[in-house]
């Protein structure tokens, strides 16, 4: 395995980035079926798939807040590791992995206890009906049964990648993701089991996928192996972990907010037809945006391992074509949205009235997407170089200031009903993404101009 581990210190910056980029990018997606091949073949349960489509959608909150779980100490002590690694210090990137790993039980056994107690008020916080409620029980419950798997496989992915093992990260994903795939159409239609199949194929794959990860980060080819000899919590370290993975954390959290006040006003103003458009929506975002996470992500353990290093020439190269190469991204997928809105749509559901409502609402959530990469450029280098203060302020004002306040209030004004749902999204991305870019290039790159070290 040991010739497979890229050197973040030597060689192009651009190919050290695509190299982890590349299988960070399959394993980023892989990992996103888990969730979507759930909704394909929910939407399409003869009679019942788009009610059943709306009732999955609902639990977009709590499945996004466990996500939000997993990154705070996984996304949060990767950077962390990576930089000890640059430094030469093996034994605190250990430390930082060991406790990570411990703060993700513990968080994993709480979620799953207070999620299950409180599962009902919580579904009609976040938009339930009396007809939309059975099919969001039956897929949350089944789900959070599995929260330690999901926090062991999302949450210590990252330390393989940190490492430079990219495509054993992505491997990890795919034996789960491909046990999904394999597994939702038999409990979903052969059993006859619905949205309850739908839960526990995913539940099961997460077992997989967590197990894999465990096998390689406690086995000889790991460069930083886990284990519990000797170890005792080290409050300091989980700081350090929780202060740089808190912006990661309010991503994902100011996500489960927004999701469940876009459920809660899209009910009042337009009904469980236009969750189900919600949830499709969605998943067309998650899918559009993946390829530039996944360039922002590939580009953190190089920023961060040059950081480390005192390599700011090759830092300064590593911002430069991250954030090039995402805004063409983002620019191309936009317009391939707005040409074909259908085609995406149709991935999820067929049915007339979804199609309907959902073409316009797809135009206006859509607009000015490429300005996502200004965000994700932003945030990148905030984590990758431990400015946890910057990077926390700019998940929050993104998302709990900017689109939350404006989903709640544009309904209102101007009849524009659900329409003001799908225009806050645009506005935020206008508004937050140029202020956290130009933020990062005004704070972080004067200190990068310094004589460094160039490989």
């Amino acid at each position: 395995m040991k010739e497979r581990q890229i050197d973040f210190s030597t060689g192009s910056v651009r190919r050290n980035i695509l190299a982890v980029a590349a299988p960070m990018l399959v394993a980023q997606t892989l990992n996103l079926l888990y969730n979507i091949v759930d909704r394909i073949y929910i939407g399409k349960i003869p009679g019942e798939g788009t009610v059943a489509l709306a009732g999955l959608g609902i639990c977009f909150p709590v499945i996004t807040l466990v996500t939000a779980f997993a990154n705070l100490f996984g996304v949060g002590g990767a950077p962390l590791c990576a930089i000890a690694r640059g430094q030469g210090d093996e034994a605190s990137a250990r430390k930082v992995m060991a406790n990570a790993y411990f703060m993700l039980l513990t968080t994993g056994v709480a979620l799953t206890v207070i999620g299950i107690a409180l599962h009902k008020p919580l579904l009609y916080l976040f938009g339930a009906s009396d007809t939309t409620y059975p099919y969001a029980a039956a897929y949350m419950i089944l789900y959070l049964l599995g929260t330690v798997f999901v926090m062991t496989s999302l949450g210590l992915n990252p330390y393989i990648n940190s490492q430079g093992f990219a495509r054993v990260g992505m491997l990890t994903v795919l034996v789960g993701a491909v046990a999904n795939i394999i597994l939702d159409p038999v409990f979903i239609f052969a059993f006859g089991m619905g949205v309850r199949g739908a839960a526990l194929a995913t539940v099961l794959s997460q077992c997989l996928s967590a197990l894999w990860v465990l096998r390689f980060l406690t086995g000889k080819k790991a460069e930083l192996t886990l284990h519990f000899r000797g170890f005792r919590p080290d409050f300091a370290c989980i700081r350090k972990i929780t202060l740089l993975g808190t912006a990661s954390f309010v991503m994902s959290f100011t996500d489960s907010l927004v999701q469940g006040a876009c459920n809660a006003m899209l009910r009042q103003f337009g009904g469980d037809l236009y969750i189900s458009v919600m949830t499709v929506i969605n998943s067309v975002r998650q899918i559009a945006q993946m390829p530039a996470l996944a360039i922002s992500d590939g580009a953190s353990p190089v920023i961060s391992y040059n950081y480390g290093a005192r390599a700011y020439a090759r830092v300064r190269q590593a911002i430069r074509f991250t954030t090039q190469l995402g805004f063409g991204y983002t620019l191309l997928i936009w317009g391939l949205i707005a040409a074909f809105p259908t085609f995406f749509i149709r991935i999820f559901n067929y049915e007339p009235a979804l199609l309907n409502a959902a073409v316009p609402a797809l135009h206006l959530y859509f607009f000015g997407f490429a300005m996502m990469a200004f965000q994700f450029a932003g945030q990148c280098v905030f984590r990758a170089l431990n400015r946890a203060r910057m990077a926390i302020f700019f998940s929050i004002l993104r998302k709990a200031i900017i689109v939350v306040p404006l989903t709640l209030l544009l309904p209102h004004i101007g009849g524009l009903g659900v329409n003001g749902v799908f225009l806050a999204e645009p506005v935020s991305n206008f508004v937050g993404g140029l202020l956290c870019y130009l933020t990062m290039r005004r704070t972080v790159m004067p200190e990068l101009r310094q004589d460094s070290v160039v490989n």
